[in-house]
């Protein structure tokens, strides 16, 4: 993560949200005199914010672990070609 100070933030603000927004990488303002902020775009905070909840849900983790563990068997529901097609847009 980029880090810069709160005096270069204020003086290019425009620029360093545009990027922040158009790279997807949050970037680590300092202050001398307070605490830091970090300053993230809307989408990659909502993305932050459901990963959080898979994460903390472990009804939904056990889930995933069991799905992972049947796919490395190579077992379980395999799609067909069209509804491959339907998942992926093709």
């Amino acid at each position: 993560m980029n880090s810069i100070s709160v005096n270069k933030f204020r003086d290019s603000l425009k620029s360093f949200v545009e990027q922040v927004v158009t790279q997807h990488v949050p970037l680590k303002v300092t202050r001398r005199n307070g605490d830091d902020f970090v300053v993230l775009s809307a989408d990659d905070w909502e993305r932050e914010q459901e990963t959080l909840y898979v994460l903390q849900n472990n009804d939904l983790m056990k889930q995933i672990a069991a799905s992972v563990a049947t796919n490395a068997k190579n077992k379980g529901y395999k799609p067909t070609a069209g509804e491959l097609d339907e998942i992926t847009g093709i």
